[in-house]
């Protein structure tokens, strides 16, 4: 799939140190073993828990130290992530989640030295609120750091959260944004439709609170799921490449990252590139989805510190 997708066009490889505990990246480097990688934007990410069995019971505890946006845990997971991969150097080193327990000066000064130190060509951030992303730039700024140039936000048709802010702060710091989910997990694959029954999947097995279609924000989904597939219908356009064309075609937005599972996922979502919506479709997707919606807090892909935080939690009950 990793070849196929290169012999098409693609030259950005996004994966994670924590996808199946390593697996992923491993899978990666073997598959730009054959002399492809100086030909790829390599991405990884770092920040998860490690060290846990992909197959342990739900609630395994790790390491508390491997994990996290801590200068030791950087300094220590790149190289595991630089071995794995089977390189010599990342081209982009994210960091996955925020860390409330960790100053993002601590985080920028370790990605300045392994930046400086040739390790990685360049750090971004992941799935961050607005709010994060503007402090970074700005401690960056103030103690001569290096500093994020790329944010990797949930988006799609029917999560449009980051337009209100996070979209207007990347371009105002002039930053990359990867998108990751641009068909919302699955529910804009054209097999969430009305009267049919709802499709089995790993993802609905491992986050049953995003597929219950007995909670009314998924039945929601689910309604303008059914209206987007069919205005693609009366367009002609496959659901997946509007979808896909869809965060493509927004300024802000650089490439959008897909995820096939299969070979038939991936050349379904290829044809996307040749796909360029008209102004027609596009005030139709708002009619149906507003600008900056995001049905249900878990679509946005973190929660607000204030949630995470124990001492905001003993405010909010004294």
């Amino acid at each position: 799939m990793i070849h196929r997708a290169l012999d098409a066009g693609i030259n950005f490889i996004d994966t994670a140190d924590v996808y199946s505990q390593g697996e992923s990246e491993i899978i990666v480097g073997k598959a730009l073993a054959d002399g492809r990688r100086d030909d790829v934007i390599l991405a990884t990410k770092f920040h998860g828990q490690m060290g846990v069995p992909a197959d342990a019971p739900a609630g395994t505890k790790g390491d508390p130290n491997s994990q996290g946006n801590s200068r030791r845990w950087i300094i220590r997971e790149v190289e595991n992530s630089l071995r794995r991969l089977g390189t010599d150097w990342i081209d982009l080193y994210q960091v996955h989640r925020p860390s409330p327990g960790t100053d993002v000066e601590e985080t920028l000064s370790a990605l300045t030295d392994l930046q400086r130190q040739g390790k990685i060509r360049a750090f971004g951030s992941s799935t961050f609120p607005p709010h994060e992303i503007v402090e970074a730039q700005w401690v960056a700024q103030r103690r001569g750091l290096g500093r994020f140039v790329t944010e990797q936000p949930p988006y799609s048709m029917l999560v449009r959260g980051i337009e209100a802010d996070l979209l207007p702060v990347a371009q105002q710091y002039g930053m990359g944004v990867i998108p990751w989910s641009p068909l919302a997990g699955g529910w804009l694959s054209g097999k969430y439709r009305k009267g049919q029954d709802a499709p089995g999947s790993t993802r609905a097995n491992r986050l049953p609170q995003r597929y219950d279609l007995s909670l009314p924000e998924n039945q929601r989904k689910l309604d303008a799921a059914d209206q987007l597939g069919q205005l693609a219908d009366e367009a002609g356009i496959p659901l997946v490449h509007m979808a896909i064309a869809f965060v493509l075609q927004h300024p802000a937005v650089t490439s959008p990252i897909i995820g096939p599972r299969t070979m038939e996922h991936l050349e379904s979502q290829i044809g996307a590139l040749d796909v360029t919506l008209s102004t027609d479709i596009l005030d139709r997707i708002d009619e149906i989805v507003p600008p900056g919606t995001t049905f249900s807090r878990a679509d946005a892909g973190y929660v607000p510190p204030a949630l995470t935080d124990p001492f905001a939690r003993r405010r909010r009950t004294a």
